[in-house]
C-alpha cells in the first residue's frame, strides 16, 4: 500500500523544531523529505509539465502497467513559502510542524509514512485513535510516534483519550470544564510530563465549528496556567471558514488568530515564540504558513481521499455533530 506521494519541502515533518535564530541561509533553503503530495495547480506552467511527466514515469512499471508510484518533487513553491516566511520580521522563529492526519486510514499507511521520516500524526475520533495507537504493529514499528488529538472532545471520552499510547498533544481544549477534566485525568495517569494542550478558537463565528469565542481566549489560558498544573499550554488552534478567496486578501480567520496571540502574549507576558498557531489544512496550509502557522494538519493530501462509508463509529451522538460539512472538510 502506498501513500498519495512524496514531496520534498522546507517543512519539518518530525515534530517541529524551535531554534533561536530565524530561518536563514542553509536552514531556510534546505529541503526535508516528508510524505506530502504536491498540489500540481500551484506550480508554474513549466513546473506543472515537469511534475506531470515525472508522475507518469514513476507510476508506470517497466512493462508499462500503472502502479502506485511515489512522487518526489523539489517544489519551488515551498522554497517561495519558506522565503516569504523568513522575510516576515514579525514572525517568531518556529519552524512549522506537519501533523499527518490519518483518520479512516489503516495502520499500514501510518507505518509507511513513519518509515519515510514522519513522526507526528493526528486523529479526530477518540476510539479510532485509541485503537490505532494501540495497534501492535504501530507500537513495534513506530517507537517515536507522537499522536495529536485534533477532533472535538467530549468530557465523557477524556479518560479514554488519556489512555492512548504516545499521546503528545490535545489541540482542541474549548472550555474550562474540559480543561479541568483533562487535567484531573492526566494527573491520575501519573505521567512525569505535563500534557501539551492548545486552546481551540472559533475564529469564523460559524455554528458548525467548535471552539471558544475569541473574547474568551485570555481567560481560558489564564485558567490553564493557574488551575491545571498537569497541562502545558502551548498554543492556539482554529479551523476557520472554508473556501476563502485569497484574491480578497489574507484569510481573516487566520489573521484573527495572529491578533489573539499578540493580545494574549501582551496581557500574560508570554514570549510570542512560546505560543504556537495551529491553522491550515490540505486546502489552505500554504497560505497558513505564509501568514504564520506553526502547525499544519494535513490528511487527504498525504494519504489520499477518504472513504467515509468505512469510517469507525463516532465518539459522539448524532445530535452532537454540529454539521456534516465539518467532518467532511476538516483536513
Amino acid at each position: 500500500m502506498r501513500l498519495a506521494g512524496f514531496l520534498e519541502v522546507g517543512l519539518v515533518g518530525t515534530g517541529g523544531v524551535r531554534h533561536s535564530g530565524r530561518m536563514t541561509g542553509p536552514r531556510a533553503s534546505r529541503l526535508l523529505p516528508i510524505p506530502l503530495r504536491v498540489g500540481i495547480n500551484n506550480l508554474s506552467g513549466r513546473e506543472k509539465g515537469q511534475a506531470c511527466a515525472q508522475e507518469r514515469q514513476e507510476k508506470t512499471s517497466p512493462t508499462g502497467a500503472p502502479e502506485g508510484g511515489q512522487i518526489r518533487l523539489r517544489s519551488r513553491v515551498w522554497q517561495r513559502l519558506t522565503a516569504s516566511r523568513c522575510s516576515a520580521n514579525d514572525l517568531p522563529a518556529i519552524e512549522p510542524r506537519l501533523v499527518a492526519v490519518s483518520k479512516t486510514k489503516p495502520a499500514d499507511m501510518v507505518i509507511e509514512a513513519y518509515s519515510h521520516g514522519q513522526r507526528t500524526f493526528g486523529e479526530n475520533y477518540v476510539q479510532e485513535l485509541l485503537e490505532k495507537a494501540s495497534n501492535p504493529k504501530i507500537l513495534s514499528s513506530c517507537p517515536e510516534i507522537k499522536w495529536h488529538f485534533i477532533g472535538h472532545l467530549q468530557k465523557q471520552n477524556v479518560n479514554k483519550l488519556m489512555a492512548v499510547p504516545n499521546l503528545f498533544m490535545l489541540e482542541t481544549v474549548d472550555s474550562v470544564k474540559l480543561a479541568d477534566k483533562v487535567n484531573s485525568s492526566w494527573q491520575k495517569k501519573g505521567s512525569p510530563e505535563r500534557l501539551k494542550v492548545m486552546v481551540q478558537i472559533n475564529t469564523s463565528g460559524e455554528e458548525s465549528k467548535h471552539g471558544l469565542l475569541p473574547s474568551e481566549t485570555v481567560a481560558m489560558v489564564e485558567h490553564i496556567n493557574a488551575k491545571c498544573p498537569s497541562l502545558e499550554f502551548v498554543g492556539l488552534m482554529t479551523i476557520g471558514s472554508f473556501g476563502h478567496d485569497l484574491s480578497q486578501g489574507p484569510n481573516p480567520d487566520f489573521q484573527m488568530l495572529l491578533s489573539l496571540r499578540e493580545e494574549l502574549c501582551k496581557k500574560l507576558k508570554i514570549p510570542t515564540d512560546q505560543v504556537e498557531l495551529s491553522m491550515g489544512m490540505s486546502v489552505d496550509f500554504q497560505h497558513a504558513i505564509e501568514v504564520g502557522s506553526t502547525n499544519v494538519r494535513i490528511g487527504s493530501t498525504i494519504f489520499g481521499e477518504r472513504d467515509y462509508s468505512k469510517k469507525p463509529a463516532l465518539d459522539k451522538s448524532a445530535a452532537d455533530l454540529k454539521a456534516p460539512v465539518e467532518v467532511m472538510q476538516e483536513h
